[in-house]
């Protein structure tokens, strides 16, 4: 028999639940498609953290057709580099070249971030690079927020299958989401923040930098206190 306190809390907790879910059906959710491997590991939960993998995540990904952008994509843009990296790097969303590729920052903002970390001796290989958004808004618009509601999971969850030392977010939409701030770049980059145990450093993004060269030294300043503790580990 559950006791009165039990079942107030149970009744508070599924209400939560309810709450969640029309909320998510609002932003246009029509369910969850876990893959075969997902479903293994929740039929062996027993308390203790499950890691997935990332072919786990993708497979989950499918398809993706969660919010309005699956319209216009070529290809869904999941990640790429190192599923073991130290460093994560997490942007936007994918723009014209990366829809076209499937893979992310191959434009010349891509060019630019790979020079940025070849300043700080480090490849793509060294590294697993990422988007808030996986699919590219038209005509390169910044991401809504029932877009990033819906990718922002799967980052989540990349994340935690990585399991990096350190994430560095380019740009205004990977610091903020992940942060859950509203704290403008200019006063977030620089720093330091924590973020689920990993050191998170936000920088202007590439494609900025192309837009406002003058930024370029604040960038470095930037990556060069990343390199410092990368090389420490």
């Amino acid at each position: 028999m559950i006791d009165k306190d039990a079942s107030q809390s149970l009744y508070e907790v599924t209400g939560d639940l309810r709450n969640y879910l029309t909320y998510m059906k609002r932003l246009g959710f029509e369910g969850l498609s876990l893959s075969s491997d997902s479903l293994k590991i929740l039929d062996q939960w027993d308390g203790r953290t499950v890691v997935e993998t990332l072919d786990m995540i993708k497979e989950d990904l499918g398809d993706c057709r969660r919010c309005k952008l699956y319209n216009g994509r070529k290809h869904i843009v999941f990640g790429a580099g190192d599923p073991q990296a130290q460093l994560v790097l997490v942007g936007e969303g994918p723009g014209y070249e990366e829809d076209i590729q499937g893979v992310p920052f191959v434009g010349r903002a891509g060019q630019l971030l790979t020079k940025i970390l070849e300043a700080i001796k480090l490849t793509r290989d060294d590294v697993y690079i990422c988007n808030i958004i996986k699919c590219r808004p038209p005509k390169n618009r910044n991401p809504e927020r029932d877009e990033i509601a819906s990718c922002l999971p799967f980052v989540q969850r990349q994340i935690r299958a990585i399991r990096p030392k350190f994430i560095c977010a380019l740009g205004t939409f990977a610091a903020q989401t992940l942060l859950q701030t509203k704290t403008p770049i200019s006063r977030l980059r620089g720093e330091f923040h924590p973020y689920e145990d990993i050191l998170l450093l936000p920088t202007y993004h590439p494609a900025y930098l192309l837009r406002n060269p003058n930024k370029k030294r604040d960038v470095w300043e930037d990556v060069q206190k990343l390199q410092v503790a990368y090389e420490k580990v």
